[in-house]
């Protein structure tokens, strides 16, 4: 569904702090306790997670960079001309800016991000570099329904952009879930460009998340100081830890803050007990081949047309097209 609107104005869905909270006390109820890693990226999240894209160790942005910026002319013709291009949580759309470049006869850019001031940043930069291109911004959590924009000039389909490997963070049928409905927003003749995390050794995947300058740590805690302040809960970060380790039987980075004492804390008034060196799992990281990607991805819709990667073959970038 569209929804009419100034291309100077952002389409507010933002999740309310009802969603938040009851998102956080569910997860807290489990066993494990998990917290739900969407909620990192409010301003002060984002922020940081710039600072983690730039690090030595975290490979995985300068590489996926690197693709986009040898095969962008190659990725463009895969989109082809006239799209709607909506991207799933754009963060500050750097990788964007190449793609953008080599796109013709652009309906309209949509990022869609689920932090509204860092949205709104960076929408204001990329109007400054790109004003004549119609930039839609939409505030929503891409893991639920969203309303897109409808452009001054109609799109001869839609062509979702995803990169940064974020699908990495779902269960594989909770990615197969996603990957249907971005099939779906696409319709006939859309199509996905898509960054996935490669499977590596061990030593390289632990270093991306544990850097020698604690900024991923930062990262991490930064949700506990995020639930005090919306949730009226009582975290003390100094006695949680950041822990990030390789589940090679699962393919997938864990991350978790660890609790360095046996203790109890308070969210919106309900009590949890956290006991000494006790995991609470914030996100979970998974590693693809390309070949087992693309077997999920078949069974939600799409197939696989394209795919590039680097030298080294760390991480690729795939289209797939809505199959008819």
């Amino acid at each position: 569904m569209c929804a009419q609107l100034p291309e100077s104005v952002l389409l507010d869905q933002e999740p309310s702090s009802d969603s938040f909270l009851e998102e956080v006390l569910h997860g807290l109820r489990q066993s494990p306790k998990a917290l739900p890693c969407k909620y990192f990226y409010d301003e002060r999240g984002s922020r940081l997670f710039d600072q983690v894209c730039e690090l030595e160790e975290y490979y995985v942005t300068r590489t996926e960079q690197a693709i986009i910026h040898a095969y962008a002319p190659q990725m463009a013709a895969q989109v082809g001309p006239g799209a709607m291009l909506v991207e799933y949580g754009s963060g500050s759309s750097v990788k964007t800016r190449a793609l953008l470049e080599h796109l013709t006869e652009l309906a309209a850019y949509v990022p869609v991000d689920i932090s509204r001031k860092h949205l709104q940043h960076t929408c204001k930069n990329l109007a400054e570099c790109y004003p004549t291109l119609p930039i839609l911004p939409v505030c929503a959590d891409f893991t639920t329904h969203f309303e897109l924009p409808m452009p001054e000039h109609e799109p001869t389909h839609c062509a979702v952009y995803f990169p940064g490997s974020t699908i990495g963070n779902f269960a594989c049928d909770e990615a197969e879930e996603l990957l249907a409905r971005i099939a779906f927003l696409c319709g006939a003749g859309g199509g996905l460009l898509i960054g996935i995390d490669l499977q590596k050794d061990r030593e390289t995947l632990e270093a991306a998340y544990n850097d020698s300058k604690g900024i991923t740590a930062e990262f991490n805690l930064n949700l506990l100081r995020r639930i005090n302040r919306e949730l009226g809960a009582d975290f003390r970060l100094d006695r949680f830890r950041h822990v990030a380790t390789y589940n090679a039987e699962e393919g997938r980075i864990e991350l978790a803050l660890q609790s360095h004492c046996d203790q109890v804390v308070k969210v919106a008034g309900n009590a949890f007990h956290v006991a000494a060196n006790e995991l609470i799992c914030t996100e979970h990281s998974h590693k693809y081949t390309v070949d087992g990607f693309a077997r999920t991805a078949e069974k939600a819709g799409l197939t696989l047309r394209k795919q590039w990667t680097d030298p080294e073959h760390l991480f690729a970038v795939l289209h797939l097209a809505v199959v008819h």
